[in-house]
């Protein structure tokens, strides 16, 4: 019985990356070439999420800095402090804590990379709107029919939006989006050539 339920697992998972690999290659491809348009103009990328979203953030940023599959200069991100600890408050969540971030930290010509599940978090909703404030760009990595953040995107921002509403499945194409998003960066960067294994 265990091991029927960690099969169906695998096969959801790949059923919705299937099915999402048509959809989801132009906002994907958009998303390449805002952030290498960003990068290759000496600006940075501001990543966050909100749960376990902001450990993707973290991830990609790190990505960036130190690479992906290939050798290659650092690219300028950085990973937002999604909680309490960016402002020494007590453990209550500030709402506000990213937003602040991106006004102190963003500039124009800055791209802004949110990812969550719902697209509803406050911290969200308040981070996108600082850095419309900085004519930043935002990409919206999110799942569901993206919350209330697809409404504030501006015609210039991106939005990749996985089709479905179990946030473990959402997760899943959200780490292979980051992974595209890399690779898609590098290949702008350096030619697409194989990786070496």
């Amino acid at each position: 019985m265990l091991e029927q339920r960690i099969q169906q697992h695998f096969i959801d998972s790949a059923d919705l990356k299937y099915q999402s690999a048509q959809a989801l290659s132009h906002p994907i491809s958009a998303a390449v070439q805002a952030i290498w348009a960003c990068v290759t103009n000496g600006a940075k990328v501001l990543a966050c999420g909100s749960g376990p979203s902001s450990a993707q953030a973290l991830q990609f940023a790190a990505f960036c800095v130190a690479g992906f599959e290939r050798d290659r200069p650092e690219l300028a991100a950085l990973a937002l402090v999604p909680d309490a600890l960016a402002t020494g408050t007590s453990a209550v969540a500030d709402s506000a804590v990213l937003a602040r971030q991106v006004r102190a930290l963003g500039q124009a010509g800055d791209l802004l990379l949110v990812i969550t599940i719902g697209g509803n978090e406050p911290a969200l909703l308040q981070a996108v709107q600082a850095a419309h404030e900085r004519d930043m760009t935002v990409v919206a990595l999110c799942g569901r029919d993206g919350g209330a953040l697809g409404a504030l995107l501006h015609e210039t921002d991106v939005q990749i939006c996985v089709p479905h509403d179990r946030a473990a499945r959402v997760r899943e194409v959200h780490a292979l989006v980051l992974h595209c998003l890399c690779d898609g960066v590098d290949a702008q960067l350096l030619g697409e050539q194989e990786i070496p294994l």
